[in-house]
Parts: structure tokens; sequence; C-alpha cells
């Protein structure tokens, strides 16, 4: 993966870290298994599994009423779709290695390397799960319409984002904490199960709910999403703009926090200061 001669130019340096870049990210992809194919089907048995528990959950508990008007199946994936990415984003970049991993002995790896790839990886699986989930759905079960993809594409880039944001947090304060922190994402995590909002809509939530879940980003991404997808659902209470701004925020709390572990890491780990 890694090569012994690097270019002393912009240019040559600039396509030998995409390509290595490019190499993680492909490694990223195969995951444990070794086979892209096989962490693609996992990937999409996860996501059908997750809509099938909310289809019976919902029926069951009678909340299905309070879905927007129109494909319910759809309803459910638009919300699980954007979870998926966030939370697999989140944990894929807050696992990605920090300074005191084993692959950062390699000259040419860096973390900013180890970040980026895992990124992708993630993305370039969640976009090939959902394409393909949803036209297996459209082909076999239903046809079904989206009001403006990009629109909602754009919300499931944005849950991206974030995760990466939030991610890089966490990975800023694992070396320094890692019981702590681990405890903190696994309870961060969960609690999105429900404060994500996938399994109800914001416009029909009373002002005292309403107050529980808007400090959420991806509450809001979600229920935009919905937005974009149904033709007759409007959004009143939420607002992607909120999200875009709390995950630059957390990106460049997360780029610092990095940096300063970084920094600090030989000094800090060799004299036992970790917490």
């Amino acid at each position: 993966m890694f090569t012994a001669k690097r270019s002393n130019s912009t240019l040559g340096s600039t396509f030998s870290l995409l390509e290595l870049v490019f190499h993680l990210t492909a490694r990223r992809i195969r995951g444990s298994s070794g086979n892209a194919i096989v962490g693609l089907l996992s990937n999409m048995v996860q996501a059908i599994m997750m809509v099938a528990i909310f289809y019976l959950f919902m029926n069951i508990l009678g909340m299905r009423r309070a879905a927007v008007r129109g494909d319910f199946i759809l309803y459910l994936m638009s919300g699980v779709f954007l979870f998926m990415t966030y939370n697999k984003t989140m944990s894929a970049v807050s696992g990605s290695g920090g300074p005191t991993s084993a692959m950062m002995k390699h000259a040419p790896m860096t973390t900013a390397v180890a970040i980026l790839s895992s990124a992708l990886a993630v993305l370039y699986n969640q976009i090939l799960t959902m394409v393909i989930v949803l036209y297996l759905y459209h082909a076999a079960f239903t046809p079904i319409e989206i009001n403006d993809w990009v629109g909602a594409l754009g919300m499931l880039l944005l849950a991206w984002f974030v995760g990466i944001g939030i991610g890089l947090v966490f990975l800023a304060a694992t070396p320094w904490a890692p019981g702590l922190v681990g405890i903190i994402r696994l309870v961060y995590t969960r609690a999105n199960v429900i404060a994500s909002g996938k399994m109800f809509l914001a416009n029909s939530l009373p002002p005292k709910m309403l107050a529980l879940f808007s400090w959420n980003p991806l509450f809001h991404l979600i229920d935009q999403s919905r937005g974009f997808t149904f033709i007759n659902y409007n959004p009143h209470f939420t607002d992607w703009h909120y999200a875009l701004y709390v995950g630059l925020a957390l990106l460049m709390l997360g780029l610092l926090g990095e940096f300063y572990t970084r920094q600090h890491a030989s000094v800090s780990w060799g004299k036992g200061g970790v917490l």
C-alpha cells in the first residue's frame, strides 16, 4: 500500500496522497470479510432488517397513522438511510486510528488519510446500498416517486458530513479517556434511535416534545429529507442550515482536538497521563 518514493513536487505529492486515500478506502470497503460484495450485502441486510423492524414496531403500536401521507415503506427508508449513514460515519471516523495507532508508524500514513478514507468508504457503501434497495423495492413491489431527489440526496450527504464532525470529536477525545468516551459514544448512539426522529414527523409533535429533539442535527436532516421526498409534506419546525452549522462547528472542534492530541501524544502517553 505504501510506496518508498515520494515526489517533492506539489502535484506529485497530491497524486501520491490521493492514491494512498484510494487504496485505503478500497481496503475499508472490503472490511473484515476481505470482499467488497460481502460487505455491501451485509450493509443491505442491516438496512432491510431495520426497515422491517420499524415497520412491525409502528404497526403494533398504531403509530402508522402519524406518518406522512404516501408510501409508508419509503417514509421509513428516508429515516433509516440517514440514520445509518450518520451512525456508521461517526463510528468509522472515531475508530479510524489516532496518533498512537500502529498504522501511523508508516511514513506516508497520516491521521487525515485514515479519517478521509474511513468516511469515503462509508459514503460509498451507504449510497450504493440505498440505490440498490430503492431499486429492488421499486421493481419488485411498487413504483416509488421522490419529489426532489437532489434535495433528499443532499440531506444524506449532510448527515454524512455531520457524522464526520462528531466522529472527529470522539476520535480526538478517545486517547485521553478511552473508557469514558466509549461509554458516551455508546449512549449517544443508542439515544439517537429515538432522538433522530425517524419514527415520527416534527410537524406532528407538540411544542414540549419538539423541544426535546430540536437540539439534534440528525432530527432536522431526517425531517427535511422527508420534505424533499414527499410532495405533500412541508417541514415547518426544522432547518437543514442548523445541521450544517453544527457540522462545521464539530468539524473545527474535532480538527483542533485531533491536532492537540497528536502534538501531545508522545508526552502524555509516555508519562501515563491518560485517564
